[in-house]
């Protein structure tokens, strides 16, 4: 089995993100994964500082980390922030990029080799498209394989019906297609 997690760079009550991850998640498992649901609310992680990282490595990033590790790829969802990814997952993505216990600065474990994709939903008319092209970067320099399909949701407080589906067909079929891609992709490193 493959095992992804969906990652969502939102904890907003009602997110348009927290929903189109949920629309991922299902697509992963219908093709085979074995999906981990991470709710970035459920980790205390303080804003990154190599002092605070000196003083004591926080639990819950080294929670996140060996969650993170422990997949064959990872699927993150990001509102923009001007422009860019939301502070709360670039946050949480530099914790796990640390090294632990014994490992060299440039270790990377909870990252190298995996395979990613990227997904974003805004109310702009560009679906997160700036955000994403930042995540890309991101998600490269610590050394995942970032997949080539991508999922962009514009004017996301039109775009989901009543059940949290997206009206539109292109947006949902490439939810399908991203997810299906990024399952093979993660089982081809994988082995």
């Amino acid at each position: 089995m493959t095992n992804i997690a969906v990652v969502v760079g939102s904890t907003r009550e009602g997110s348009f993100n927290r929903m189109l991850g949920k629309l991922a998640i299902r697509a992963l498992e219908a093709k085979g994964a074995i999906v981990a649901d991470v709710d970035l609310s459920d980790f205390d992680l303080p804003l990154y500082s190599a002092a605070r990282e000196a003083e004591a490595f926080p639990a819950d990033a080294e929670r996140l980390k060996r969650l993170f590790a422990a997949q064959d790829g990872l699927l993150f969802v990001s509102p923009e922030y001007n422009g860019s990814v939301s502070p709360l997952l670039k946050n949480a993505i530099d914790w796990a990029s640390r090294p632990t216990g014994d490992e060299s600065l440039v270790a990377l474990s909870a990252y190298r080799g995996k395979a990613s994709a990227v997904m974003a939903a805004s109310i702009g008319p560009f679906g997160g498209l700036r955000g994403l092209m930042h995540l890309r970067q991101i998600l490269s320099t610590i050394q995942t394989l970032v997949i080539p399909e991508q999922v962009l949701v514009p004017n996301a407080h039109a775009a989901f019906d009543a059940d949290g589906n997206l009206v539109e067909a292109l947006p949902a079929t490439l939810v399908e297609m991203t997810a299906a891609r990024l399952v093979a992709v993660a089982k081809a490193l994988a082995v």
